[in-house]
């Protein structure tokens, strides 16, 4: 058997079978792994990623009592630019795409033919004719077939452009303290564009923990400098890095549902009941009717006027202090309703909270009588538990900061 060697670590890696593949390093991995004291990884889109670095409970309260530093590089980020930029997206993304000004942001879907949802994500409008679409699986493929007869050029820049969330009640403080003149002037999804080392920062009023919080993008060779930058003039505001298990805990407070965790999208779906529409996780109020054509409207319309509508995404306060993550839900303690996708007990709240996708008429036009089956270990043994369980608005928490402009430095 022939062996070939391969100086250059690229050359290597291409070479290499699937189950040697490390996995990569996002640029701002070297800080990450100074900090780290758990060890404690994932693999987020082939990216090594934290689940914690020190404490899990620590991290969590640095979100909401100073400013925490999330590793955002893994999600997949599209730039989709062209003179039909704005007329291709409005095409795919429910909603309406030409109410999105340059500097802006919005939370948006899209869908397959048949009304279900592919993926959710954040729109960027950088410039004329120029989005970042910010989403958590891959869709080159399914982007360059939907743009045929569209003058527009489509480009993953996944590995070219890092990104960090800093959220927390100081990390206003922290960019003012970082030299971001002008940050302040930013509303709630907002985006504006700062120097860095003779390079770019794009900075947005966004993030997934329903607190004061900002997403910086930078080129991949700036992601150290603007890395240190924040955390030097952070010091005095409490900055800490944080893992996923974390800000889980914040985005669940806040109300947000994750992609194949609280949904499964249409393209991994192995199963026909497994298909969301977007009213069926509760982004009904994204779906613009109004607008021009786009994929899926027709399927859904269908769904909401011939009553085709199976599931329903709702919030649930339970009776005790044991999270029911992935626990069955019941009506009157017999009939199954529904599971829990997501749970914990809310320090901020003080109240044990959930989101849950129940099987109408659960949730809809029965919300009474709804029961959770909780198993607790205790000491080696599992205890059955059946709690109450009643369903509540979402966010379960409501910062006013998260939108006070300007914000307060704290």
């Amino acid at each position: 058997m022939k062996v070939e060697k391969f100086n250059d670590p690229l050359a290597r890696r291409s070479h290499q079978l699937h189950f040697e593949t490390l996995r990569l390093d996002t640029p701002f991995q070297p800080r990450l792994a100074e900090l780290s004291q758990t060890n404690d990884w994932y693999s987020w889109a082939g990216y090594k990623a934290p689940h914690s670095l020190y404490d899990e409970e620590l991290e969590y309260f640095a979100i909401r009592s100073t400013a925490a530093v999330f590793d955002i590089s893994p999600m997949t980020k599209y730039r989709i630019a062209g003179s039909d930029a704005e007329a291709f997206l409005n095409r795919l993304m429910i909603r309406d795409v030409r109410k999105l000004g340059v500097g802006r942001v919005h939370y948006t879907a899209w869908c397959d033919d048949h009304g279900h949802v592919l993926d959710d994500g954040t729109l960027f409008h950088l410039g004329p004719s120029e989005y970042r679409l910010c989403c958590q699986e891959r869709h080159l493929p399914w982007l360059l077939d939907s743009a045929d007869g569209f003058s527009v050029e489509i480009r993953e820049e996944t590995t070219d452009i890092a990104g960090l969330a800093l959220q927390g009640p100081t990390s206003y403080a922290v960019l003012r303290n970082a030299g971001f003149a002008g940050v302040e002037q930013l509303k709630p999804f907002q985006i504006a564009h700062f120097p860095l080392q003779g390079g770019t920062v794009t900075i947005s009023r966004t993030g997934f923990t329903g607190d004061l919080g900002y997403e910086l993008f930078v080129p991949r060779a700036l992601a150290l400098d603007l890395w240190d930058r924040l955390f030097t003039a952070g010091a005095a505001h409490g900055i800490r890095a944080i893992g996923y298990s974390a800000l889980n805990r914040a985005r669940i407070e806040a109300g947000f549902i994750v992609a194949n965790a609280d949904f499964i999208t249409s393209e991994t779906a192995l199963r026909g009941n497994r298909l969301r529409t977007p009213d069926e996780i509760g982004l009904e109020w994204m779906v613009d009717m109004e607008k021009p054509n786009f994929n899926g409207r027709h399927a859904i319309q269908i769904a909401r006027t011939k009553g085709k509508l199976r599931h329903v995404l709702v919030g649930l306060e339970i009776e005790g202090n044991v999270p029911p993550e992935l626990s069955l839900v019941y009506h009157r303690k017999k009939k199954e309703a529904g599971i829990v996708t997501a749970a914990i007990w809310s320090p901020l709240a003080k109240r044990n909270i959930a989101i849950a996708s129940l099987e109408r008429p659960y949730g809809s036009r029965i919300s009474d009588d709804l029961w959770v089956e909780i198993y607790a270990l205790r000491e080696l043994q599992y205890q059955k538990m059946m709690k109450r369980a009643k369903i509540v608005p979402r966010p379960f928490i409501a910062l006013p900061r998260r939108t006070a402009t300007p914000p307060a430095l704290f």
